[in-house]
C-alpha cells in the first residue's frame, strides 16, 4: 500500500468562476459566514488576504468532531481561477497525514456557474490511515453552502 495519494473531485455551483475564485482566495474568512455548521472561523495568522505567503487557521467541524488546521496559502492563479493550500499545522498533520495540500479551481461553465475542482495531494503518516474521502465529500457539501448563500444573496443585490 502506497502512503502516497491524490484525490479530485468537481462539482457544479452557482456561483460564478470569479466570484467562487475571489472567495477561496481572499476572502476564506467569509466562509464561515456561508456554511456556519460547517466551519466556525478562519483566522489570519500572518501575512495578508489574498496573498501568496499568508497563514490562516480555520476551525471545522469534520464528522462530528472539532478540528483545526493551519495553512499556508502557496500560490494564487487568478488566471487558472485557482488557489493552493498547504496544511502545516493542526489536527490532521498530527494524527494523520505527514504532508496535505488541497487545490480548488473554478472553471467558467455558463452565466452565474463554474465547475469546482478539488485535488487533494498527501502522504499519509503509515498505511492505517484512510484516503481522505470524507473530508472531500465534507467539502463538497461546503461548496453547497456557499452555492445556497449566493443564491439567497441575489434578490438583494439586484433589488
Amino acid at each position: 500500500m502506497t502512503l502516497f495519494g491524490k484525490m479530485e473531485a468537481e462539482v457544479e455551483v452557482k456561483v460564478s468562476a470569479e466570484t467562487f475564485h475571489d472567495i477561496f482566495s481572499c476572502r476564506p474568512h467569509h466562509i464561515s459566514n456561508m456554511s456556519p455548521a460547517k466551519i466556525q472561523n478562519v483566522d489570519l495568522h500572518e501575512g495578508e488576504w489574498g496573498k501568496p505567503g499568508t497563514v490562516i487557521c480555520w476551525s471545522y467541524v469534520h464528522d462530528g468532531v472539532a478540528k483545526t488546521a493551519k495553512e499556508v496559502i502557496e500560490a494564487i492563479d487568478d488566471e487558472k481561477l485557482s488557489t493552493t493550500f498547504k496544511v502545516i499545522e493542526g489536527d490532521m498533520i498530527t494524527t494523520e497525514y505527514k504532508s496535505f495540500t488541497a487545490i480548488v479551481q473554478a472553471t467558467p461553465k455558463g452565466e452565474g456557474s463554474c465547475l469546482a475542482h478539488w485535488t487533494f495531494e498527501y502522504e499519509k503518516l503509515n498505511e492505517n490511515v484512510p484516503d481522505p474521502q470524507t473530508l472531500l465529500q465534507f467539502w463538497i457539501h461546503c461548496l453547497k453552502d456557499i452555492e445556497d448563500h449566493h443564491r439567497t444573496q441575489l434578490p438583494a443585490a439586484q433589488a
